[in-house]
């Protein structure tokens, strides 16, 4: 992988190369932004561009140079015995797929490449202690040992602690890469010793570009795509899923405002069944959707397009829908479903949580 694979972020590739170029490459760094900017992308390619010689090319090509180590948030198996915690290497060969596949991808579809189900993914202990036993070793090709470590925020607090140790005390000629998308979670010493650099949202343009370049979708679509990514290429790649998540969403969320208005009880009940069969991650993932296209509706009535961020079928349905969600009720909306975010979150019954927040739905739409 090179940096050309990186969509954009020229900023923080130049960055890198020149901490190097200059000899002031520091062991342990932090990278920094939101989902779907190419923080593990970036890693992945400087990584890469540390270890390339011409006789290791055909191993970091692939992602096989030993002296290339991944750290990542794993579950324990159910063949797994009761003191056995997992590691990275149980879930190598599902960790290089996705990887080489694309180095775009979200916790979510981690999840699935591993088969979790509501499994709470984290970095084990017996993962530091054996990241450090793999670092203690001497670099096969005479270079670089290159450890990055996917979600360092995911790390107990045993493992977070073993793995301050390390940094204090780095091996010779290693070098840490922390892609990290919530830093504040981390303790603060482990951020004191590493130096942190922020990747921002890629810019419109660029993701404008690259949907025309890489999968060949057309100007005007590529821009209002790029739009409603708003910095990220994980949710450009969403859009053009016909099947993804967000299009069940808007389905839901067109047929919740419609039955709300029309005060159709005996249909919103049907609704909430619907809902309340999602798994609860899939549950947030849709009401922060439905939060979302709350805000949408409310800034459509500003009649300001560079206001909005949707697709055509969101703004289409926003054409005739906008003028319900207005100074009247806009906040209390809003709060309605955070609420609800906040209380499926705390494993509330969902049948109940979704039927309460259809019932208040039908009062807050009536004051237009």
């Amino acid at each position: 992988m090179t940096f050309n694979d990186v969509i954009g972020q020229e900023e923080a590739k130049q960055r890198l190369l020149q901490l190097q170029s200059e000899g002031r490459l520091p062991h342990a760094m932090m990278l920094c932004g939101p989902a779907g900017c190419g923080k593990l992308a970036l890693a992945v390619a400087f990584a890469c561009h540390l270890l390339r010689t011409p006789q290791a090319e055909a191993m970091v090509k692939n992602l096989s140079h030993p002296d290339l180590h991944f750290t990542y948030p794993t579950i324990k198996l159910p063949s797994m015995g009761a003191d056995r915690q997992p590691v990275s290497d149980d879930f190598a060969r599902e960790w290089h797929d996705l990887l080489v596949r694309s180095p775009y991808f979200s916790m979510d579809q981690w999840m699935d490449a591993i088969g979790a189900a509501n499994q709470q993914a984290i970095i084990t202990a017996a993962e530091s202690d054996e990241l450090t036993r793999k670092l203690s070793l001497k670099s096969s090709q005479g270079g670089y040992k290159v450890s990055i470590i996917w979600l360092p925020e995911r790390m107990n607090a045993t493992s977070a602690n073993k793995l301050l140790k390390l940094l204090e005390e780095p091996p010779a000629q290693t070098v840490f890469i922390m892609v990290c998308q919530e830093p504040e979670q981390l303790l603060d010493t482990i951020r004191s010793r590493t130096q942190r650099i922020d990747v921002k949202r890629i810019d419109t343009a660029t993701i404008a570009q690259a949907l025309v370049e890489q999968r060949g979708i057309g100007e005007d679509d590529a821009q209002r795509i790029a739009r409603v990514a708003n910095g990220s290429w994980l949710k450009a790649l969403e859009e053009l899923d016909t099947g993804n998540e967000n299009r069940a969403f808007f389905d839901m969320f067109v047929l919740l405002m419609r039955l709300a208005y029309m005060r159709n009880i005996h249909d919103l009940k049907k609704w909430c069944e619907t809902a309340a069969g999602y798994g609860r991650e899939k549950q947030k993932r849709m009401l922060t959707y439905f939060l979302r296209l709350v805000r949408e509706n409310f800034m459509f009535n500003f009649h300001e397009p560079e206001l909005n961020y949707m697709t055509q079928e969101e703004e289409n349905f926003a054409r005739n829908f906008a003028r319900f969600i207005n100074e009247a009720n806009v906040v209390e909306i809003s709060e309605l479903l955070q609420r609800c975010i906040r209380d499926i979150g705390q494993n509330a019954n969902a049948k109940i949580v979704f039927f309460d927040m259809a019932l208040k739905m039908i009062v807050l739409l009536i004051q237009k």
